[in-house]
């Protein structure tokens, strides 16, 4: 019972708040290793940039998984997230996952109220209450469903609180809340599903590791904020 108060009053102070850029507001950059099975193989990083009402954040994503000195699976993404008034009103994104090139178009309609997505998996419109899926917003712990960075495709979400726990990360001890978000869909193929871990520290509104198995144990693990 305490685990399901404790989401109510969570999800309740999120009430009528957008994307909590003003969260981040001390913040100019996070810096987040990409690790699997324990070896960091690339990296994620996210860059604020803020004038006047907007806020612009900036991710630059890299690795690459090597078998017998072969890449057998690799990402390279770029992208743009642009926020006015604390709401997401452009999403732009390219990525080459194996070479393979994916994209995101997204652009708030002010007259319509949605967000209208061109992806290289959906193009359609959708509801304001996504959150596009990355590990600097905290808000996709509050988000019913979100938005592929990548690709654009939508998937409904369930989020729970683990417990409460103490991590350690680069020597340095954090407080944080730990939480399990999977889709809500459980029909979905394996490949397709959200299965994550996710540790919070609500003192300093960071996301500080994700971790999931897909060929391997895989971690983002927080290196550096400023």
């Amino acid at each position: 019972m305490k685990k399901y108060i404790y989401i109510l009053i969570f999800l309740i102070s999120s009430l009528n708040s957008y994307s909590h850029t003003g969260h981040y507001k001390g913040i100019s950059k996070i810096e987040m290793d990409v690790i699997r099975n324990d070896k960091v193989i690339g990296y994620s990083n996210y860059f604020f940039e803020r004038k006047d009402n907007k806020t612009t954040v900036k991710n630059y994503t890299k690795f690459n998984v090597d078998l017998f000195g072969v890449s057998v699976f690799s990402i390279l993404s770029e992208t743009t997230e642009i926020y006015e008034n604390d709401m997401l009103i452009h999403f732009k994104s390219n990525t080459f996952q194996n070479e393979k090139e994916k994209y995101v178009n997204l652009n708030y309609d002010e007259k319509l109220q949605k967000f209208i997505i061109d992806g290289s998996s959906f193009k359609g419109k959708t509801d304001t209450d996504c959150v596009i899926g990355n590990w600097w917003n905290h808000k996709i712990l509050q988000a019913s469903k979100q938005i592929s960075p990548l690709s654009g495709s939508i998937k409904e979400q369930l989020v729970s609180f683990i417990k409460k726990e103490d991590l350690i990360i680069n020597g340095k001890k954090y407080s944080t809340d730990h939480y399990k978000l999977k889709s809500k869909d459980e029909n979905l193929p394996d490949d397709k599903k959200l299965d994550f871990d996710i540790w919070y520290d609500k003192e300093k509104n960071l996301i500080l590791k994700v971790s999931y198995s897909r060929m391997g144990k895989w971690e983002y693990r927080l290196r550096n904020f400023e």
